[in-house]
């Protein structure tokens, strides 16, 4: 694969099925998370945040971006497992990062599961740092 064979846009309906499917090889899913739902709702805020990174046609790479003009925050990043290690997950975020700077974005948040070494290693290897904060969440919708 040469990097001339990835490319990088925003997400079209066409994509629902292969994009649900990377999360689930990626080990993105978690069941009170309706992939579908995501895919949903993301589409009514900042949908040109949503982007995908495909290999001939096919889904290769995601990420959602989102701003509230504060902070921006990353979700849903996945490489596939076949494509790893060849830059897709830096280009992916590149250009996610150059979208939310356009829109005055001055800093990025993205949370990592307890236990996600390599997902961390990849993100400091990028210029994330950890925060001196920890992570809270509360369900408003059961999926």
């Amino acid at each position: 694969m040469s990097q001339n064979d990835f490319t990088i846009t925003t997400y079209q309906p066409e994509y629902e099925a292969d994009v649900i499917e990377l999360w689930h090889k990626c080990g993105l899913y978690r069941p009170w998370n309706n992939p579908a739902k995501e895919i949903e709702r993301k589409l009514k805020v900042n949908p040109e945040l949503f982007l995908v990174g495909l290999i001939g046609g096919k889904v290769a790479a995601t990420v959602m971006g989102g701003y509230e003009g504060h902070r921006g925050w990353l979700s849903y990043v996945a490489v596939d497992p076949a494509y790893r290690h060849r830059g897709l997950g830096r280009q992916i975020m590149q250009a996610i990062e150059a979208e939310l700077k356009k829109l005055g974005c001055p800093k990025i948040n993205i949370q990592i599961r307890n236990g996600n070494e390599d997902v961390a290693s990849f993100y400091q290897s990028i210029g994330y740092k950890p925060d001196d904060v920890f992570g809270m969440g509360k369900r408003l919708v059961d999926d």
